[in-house]
């Protein structure tokens, strides 16, 4: 009765986590620096991500999480402590009540693993919802209501599509391609037509400055730096949103299939309040410039960004430990 209630978005990318009455109480990167020799934690969040692609072979930077579910156990756990203990303050006598969004379709054993790690970081009870439906209600989208809506939420390491009713999903489909895939292929993009080797978090500046699902009206320029493939020396290259657009053409159109196949096994009836209502996006990747233009002119059917679409789905996860009772009767495994 005591204890905090805490939604918290375990992303490939970023965790976030939601505290009833204070909103959105953290948000940093999931990435976590560990020292090979002492086989310790060292930095964690924001620190650790500073520190990607700069470290001497004695310090590892991961990412214990990949395509949204647990990839390293021990050190999501970790991170996963920190985190909470962060936002809960000291783990005394009240263990704080959460409530993990995790992918649509990720199987029982991963769902369990997503569980214990909580449990083990201090949680006194841990509760697991499905993003779309965790983003669908920090969206403000009528969840409980017969009638039909659509989320589509971009993650880091997932895509997926989504059509709610009656507090349940109806239909639903995901890919594990989305903001790392993106990153990825502005890279090879750059190797291929400058033969010049950049990073991942070079990438997803490009990407964030000038990236662009459809050409722009105005073309957008970035000086980038990386190191020449053939002469293996430091060199400056200057790159246009429109090459972006070229690079992001093929992580875009899987996602935009995936649309396809959730509107395609949609039922009639609620196939029509979709038309009307369009869908909303949701996800970092929700934030590329001209990004709901390309999925209405793909499916017609209009889209909508959220609005703070990267914070929807921590903050449904927090509001639905809220409403966990009602939520319990039509969602397995709550």
């Amino acid at each position: 009765m005591f204890g905090k209630q805490l939604g918290i978005d375990l992303g490939t990318v970023n965790v976030l986590v939601y505290s009833k009455g204070r909103g959105i109480v953290l948000q940093e990167p999931s990435v976590v620096a560990i020292s090979s020799a002492e086989n310790r934690m060292m930095a964690v969040g924001e620190e650790a991500r500073a520190m990607v692609g700069r470290t001497p072979d004695a310090i590892e930077v991961v990412r214990p999480l990949r395509n949204g579910v647990i990839a390293d156990y021990r050190v999501t756990q970790y991170m996963l402590e920190y985190f909470i203990r962060k936002t809960a303050g000291g783990l005394g006598l009240f263990k704080p009540r959460v409530m993990i969004s995790v992918p649509y379709g990720v199987t029982s054993v991963e769902k369990r693993a997503v569980r214990e790690a909580a449990l083990e970081a201090g949680a006194s009870r841990a509760h697991l919802i499905p993003e779309p439906l965790a983003g669908a209600i920090g969206a403000g989208l009528p969840v409980s209501s017969p009638a039909g809506s659509m989320v589509v939420d971009m993650g880091g390491g997932t895509s997926e599509a989504a059509v709610i009713s009656v507090n349940g999903i109806v239909v639903a489909n995901s890919v594990r391609i989305g903001g790392l895939r993106m990153d990825e292929a502005i890279a090879n993009y750059v190797r291929r037509k400058y033969n010049m080797i950049i990073g991942q978090p070079t990438a997803e500046q490009i990407k964030i400055r000038i990236g662009s699902a459809l050409p722009l009206e105005e073309t957008l320029e970035m000086e980038v730096q990386g190191r020449d493939q053939i002469a293996g020396l430091p060199r400056t290259i200057t790159i246009t949103s429109d090459e972006v657009t070229e690079a992001l053409s093929e992580p875009l159109a899987a996602v935009i299939g995936v649309i396809k196949t959730v509107l395609e096994k949609t039922p009639p009836e609620l196939s029509s309040d979709i038309i009307d209502r369009g869908m909303v996006l949701i996800g970092g990747g929700a934030l590329l410039r001209k990004v709901d233009e390309l999925f209405t002119r793909e499916t017609g059917v209009p889209a909508y960004v959220a609005d703070a679409p990267i914070a929807c789905v921590a903050m449904g996860a927090g509001k639905a430990l809220e409403q966990y009772e009602v939520l319990r009767r039509s969602v397995p495994d709550l």
